[in-house]
């Protein structure tokens, strides 16, 4: 049995390139080189079928150490809570007040790119602070 070395995260979504550079900001991840031969994503995407122009994007983490996240162009939009979400690991380590002003500076930080505040969940003796949060296409993920 072989072990499982990388793995990528994939969103569906109606603009890839503005998703994936919303998640390279939050996240410090940096988008790809483009395909040899090209010297641009620009000049890749203009060769592709008019259908299939814009219809994805990629971005990855620039240590190699975070999974690649691919974003792919679906027609229909997100109408139910997300199956899978994000966890962004802002307030690891600290716990009570420290913990809830390193997650609200970081929840101004990602409002001031589209992202969107839903609800703070307070520690409960079992888990820590978090704060649920949509991304610029309405996905949630937790703040925490």
């Amino acid at each position: 049995m072989s072990s499982l070395r990388q793995f990528q995260v994939t969103f569906d979504c109606a603009e890839p390139e503005r998703v994936a550079r919303f998640w390279c900001e939050v996240l410090g991840y940096v988008v790809p080189p483009p395909p040899e031969g090209f010297a641009s994503w620009d000049d890749f995407d203009r060769s592709l079928p008019p259908e299939d122009q814009g219809a994805s994007f990629a971005c990855m983490d620039p240590s190699g150490v975070g999974p690649r996240m691919y974003f792919q162009r679906v027609p229909e939009s997100k109408v139910v809570k997300n199956r899978v979400h994000l966890c962004v690991r802002a307030g690891t380590g600290l716990v009570g007040e420290e913990r809830l002003a390193t997650l609200e500076a970081e929840c101004a930080r990602l409002v001031a790119l589209g992202a969107v505040r839903v609800r703070l969940l307070r520690a409960d003796g079992v888990n820590e602070s978090c704060i649920v949060m949509q991304d610029i296409e309405g996905n949630e993920f937790c703040l925490d």
